[in-house]
């Protein structure tokens, strides 16, 4: 995949591979499966709906209770965006967002990739790469979308 581009209509856009594209849309399926059917104790649920108060968990639950749905809806919304946005670039090559598609696809990376850290043993920014090589490299990779797109992002509103 191409780094993120400023497009003149406010978007950003970016060259895809069909391949890239299938295995974006397949890590995004299998985090709105995974949000959709998730277990409180997998490990990767706990990173994407942290506790808002660990050192109180009545009040955590509490907070749950109210809260959790909408922001698993939120994400499954985010993941949907970037399925549908990839859906409509495979064949041509080229990913085109608008700035609201553009702030799902960051969010939805982020999940992705918080997902796979959780799955990594990635806990801080300064750990040691994984001894598996190709959720690392996945990762990396993803962690380079992202930042491209931050880019383009921050670009297209400066």
């Amino acid at each position: 995949m191409k780094p993120f581009e400023r497009a003149g209509d406010g978007g950003v856009s970016a060259g895809i591979e069909r391949d890239e594209a299938l295995l974006l849309q397949n890590l995004a399926s299998q985090l709105t499966a995974l949000l959709r059917e998730g277990d409180g104790m997998d490990p990767a649920i706990v990173r994407l709906l942290p506790d808002a108060y660990p050192e109180d968990p009545a009040a955590s639950a509490e907070f749950r209770r109210f809260t959790a749905g909408g922001l698993v809806e939120r994400k499954i919304a985010n993941a949907d965006t970037l399925m549908v946005t990839l859906s409509d670039s495979i064949e041509t090559g080229v990913l085109r967002l608008d700035p609201q598609q553009a702030g799902a696809w960051l969010r939805s990376l982020t999940d992705i990739r918080l997902t796979l850290a959780s799955r990594l043993g990635i806990e801080s920014d300064d750990q040691a790469p994984s001894s598996d090589a190709i959720l690392q490299d996945l990762y990396d990779w993803l962690g380079f979308l992202q930042n491209s797109l931050v880019e383009a992002v921050d670009v297209s509103n400066g």
